[in-house]
């Protein structure tokens, strides 16, 4: 294929991603993004007289004491917001079984983020990370910014295989200094990142999408196959007609699940699973609406 080629199918490209997610992000997203986080960026303004209605949570218990009358604070909301989007291309996101690949799920959520937070005249910046940080956008607002985004996700070759969390947490923590708004999408096929979600959900607002596939469940019997890793490179023969194997897969599936739902949990951070069966809509717009 020529480059020149090369270049018109992936505008074609980006434009599919576009006309998809922007449709999405206008009817759908563009609300509940706004109702889930443009309440966070918060700015003290002053104090007032209490008045029946005013959430009890505001009141500036200070100033009621100090003058014997209820208070609350008044907010106003900072006119922007940093979004930060920490897309996981290890090699692993290359597995899908049913609609997509792992990758092509992250590139669509990320994109439809992106164009719900543009429309709230929100910054987007992008991270993306394998075992290493391979490429970094500072956050900038506009459809060109997007599109530069989009076409990232869709056309980064990585050079790491493996997937590091911790370390892209941790560089996040490093090149974003005010508070982010930060969705880390990924396998979380990793360990040892639990006090690094810790330390970032304190310093920014972050969102977890852990992306997922059938398969990495539910080994279907098929006989004899052969197995790569494909973070590690490693190869093995597999007999997936034996229930014992298929049951430890499952097992195995299972606790790792686990794990990851626990570490989350005990990091405090937002989450929610996204499958290449399923789809992200729907996790998505519930996680918004929890948060609302």
């Amino acid at each position: 294929m020529t480059s020149q080629q090369h270049t018109k199918d992936l505008i074609k490209k980006v434009r599919r991603i576009e006309l998809k997610t922007r449709g999405l992000s206008d009817h759908i997203f563009s609300g509940e993004y706004h109702s889930a986080f443009k309440g966070r960026g918060m700015a003290f303004s002053e104090v007032r007289e209490y008045v029946p209605g005013d959430e009890v949570r505001s009141i500036d218990w200070n100033v009621t004491a100090r003058t014997g009358h209820p208070y609350v604070k008044v907010f106003d909301e900072e006119r922007e917001l940093t979004v930060m989007l920490m897309a996981d291309v290890s090699a692993s996101g290359d597995f899908g079984t049913e609609n997509q690949l792992k990758r092509e799920l992250i590139t669509e959520a990320c994109a439809t983020i992106a164009f719900s937070a543009i429309q709230n005249n929100d910054k987007v910046g992008l991270i993306l990370f394998s075992d290493r940080v391979e490429l970094f956008i500072p956050p900038k607002k506009g459809r060109g910014h997007i599109l530069r985004i989009v076409r990232e996700l869709l056309e980064f070759r990585p050079i790491g295989k493996g997937t590091a969390v911790a370390d892209a947490l941790k560089y996040l923590n490093n090149v974003i200094k005010k508070r982010a708004i930060a969705f880390l999408i990924s396998d979380l096929m990793d360990e040892g990142y639990e006090d690094a979600l810790k330390i970032a959900n304190r310093r920014h607002d972050l969102v977890v999408l852990r992306t997922t596939d059938p398969r990495e469940q539910e080994m279907p019997s098929m006989g004899l196959v052969l197995f790569k890793n494909p973070e590690t490179g490693e190869e093995r023969w597999v007999n997936t007609s034996s229930r014992r194997i298929r049951h430890h897969y499952r097992a195995a599936a299972l606790k790792h699940q686990a794990r990851t739902r626990d570490a989350l949990r005990r990091a405090g951070v937002d989450h929610a699973v996204i499958s290449t069966r399923e789809g992200y809509v729907k996790p998505l717009m519930n996680l918004f609406r929890q948060r609302d």
